[in-house]
């Protein structure tokens, strides 16, 4: 037995002498091996590159575009342009004197926004106990771009209580007219603006679209009301006010402001642009759109002979000078503050309301622009990266003209900038 127990050990010892060898000796082996350099990704080349100023035949530059604004398409035309980087003022076209701005006022209206509010700023809309057992108020406060999730988000809060009837408070815009001066009612059904009250469903769209210009509600706030009660099987749905001491019962809040800007700027809605003006005037203490001008020439705009009645460019009776506009859009190509309202100006034949326009022409893709249009009025006020690497801030208005030829006219104008 010992004799064979010391055979079975040497055996082992055998094996593992044998296996600790054979492991020297590859060990060896590989490290006669020699590897080549680890293989790197070569670094990938910038996708954007930056638009980097170059000089300019200033001259040259200014005889095309006096040359372009002699076109008799563009009516009563009144332009100015802008270096980008430095500010300096490159074409002057009467820029002082204002002229009909159609919805190129949604640009001072962003511009105050961002200013007086700041990007992260949010509205929120609370539900609140009602005076009755079993009734809730929704206390409106600007947010007109409550949506079907919103409401669904409040019924869900609301899921514990027994709501039997819901009210909506509407007092936050107390004493400020449902239409602005200059204003027609039968814009409503055609889709342009609904009755000013401070909560809506996108807007004061109907059958739930969150687009477009498609027919609106004349009553938007009782329809965020009944909206709610639907989810919550509520029978009664009214107008009321909502107590001081009422406890909170659910709340929303709306996108960011640089989320609304886009919604606003975009597809230039009116309703949005007014809600956004009234917020600043809310926050400043005084009635909009009054307040925006306030708010501009605090932060040093020049907003001499400037008249504002909205602030959606909506009512004709407006007056902006190419001017103001250009200077804001100049203030936001230099300075981090105003460039989240460039990011929210439609780009030429991509999208929003210039989707259509550009095909042809070269500022295809490279002019950002705010449109505006009235009956015989067009505007167009934005920015342009040319072929050089420059960037230039136009704002060109042109009054007592044919709508389609003044837009072709100034697109042409913009789409000029591109080359040089």
């Amino acid at each position: 037995m010992k004799l064979w127990t010391w055979i079975v050990g040497g055996v082992a010892l055998v094996a593992v002498g044998g296996a600790a060898g054979f492991g020297v000796a590859t060990q060896q082996e590989l490290g006669r091996i020699e590897h080549a350099p680890v293989y790197q990704l070569p670094q990938a080349e910038p996708v954007l590159v930056p638009a980097v100023p170059r000089p300019v035949d200033v001259e040259a530059l200014q005889e095309r575009l006096a040359q372009l604004a002699e076109d008799p398409a563009l009516g009563t035309f009144h332009a100015r342009v802008s270096d980008g980087s430095t500010g300096e003022v490159l074409f002057d076209r009467l820029a002082g004197e204002a002229l009909r701005p159609a919805s190129t006022t949604k640009i001072l209206t962003a511009a105050a926004a961002v200013l007086e509010l700041g990007a992260d700023d949010r509205i929120e809309t609370r539900v609140v106990s009602g005076e009755q057992p079993g009734s809730v108020v929704i206390k409106a406060n600007g947010d007109v771009w409550l949506d079907a999730e919103a409401v669904n988000q409040l019924a869900e809060q609301l899921a514990s209580e027994q709501v039997t009837a819901v009210f909506i408070d509407t007092s936050a815009w107390e004493g400020q007219p449902t239409m602005m001066p200059g204003w027609d009612p039968v814009d409503i059904d055609g889709g342009f603006v609904a009755p000013l009250e401070p909560a809506m469903l996108s807007g004061g769209r109907l059958n739930g679209e969150t687009e477009g210009d498609v027919p609106r509600s004349h009553t938007p706030a009782l329809d965020v009301a009944q909206a709610l009660a639907d989810r919550v099987g509520a029978e009664t749905v009214g107008l009321g006010p909502a107590l001081a001491e009422a406890e909170t019962l659910a709340s929303v809040e709306s996108p960011d402001l640089v989320q609304r800007l886009h919604m606003m700027m975009k597809e230039s809605d009116n309703v949005y642009a007014e809600a956004i003006g009234r917020e600043v005037a809310a926050h400043v203490g005084i009635d909009a759109p009054s307040a925006t001008l306030h708010v501009l020439a605090e932060h040093g705009f020049d907003t001499g002979g400037i008249t504002l009645v909205d602030s959606s460019g909506l009512s004709v009776d407006n007056r902006i000078t190419p001017r103001l506009l250009d200077s804001i859009l100049s203030d936001a190509t230099q300075h981090e503050q105003l460039r989240p309202m460039l990011d929210a100006l439609p780009i030429a034949a991509g999208d929003g309301t210039l989707a259509t326009r550009y095909g042809d022409l070269a500022g295809r893709g490279w002019v950002r622009a705010k449109t505006g249009t009235l009956d015989e009025t067009s505007g167009l006020a934005g920015t342009v990266t040319a072929e050089s690497g420059n960037v230039y801030t136009f704002a060109l208005l042109s009054n007592d003209s044919d709508i389609l030829e003044a837009r072709r006219a100034m697109d042409t104008f913009a789409s000029a900038l591109r080359e040089f």
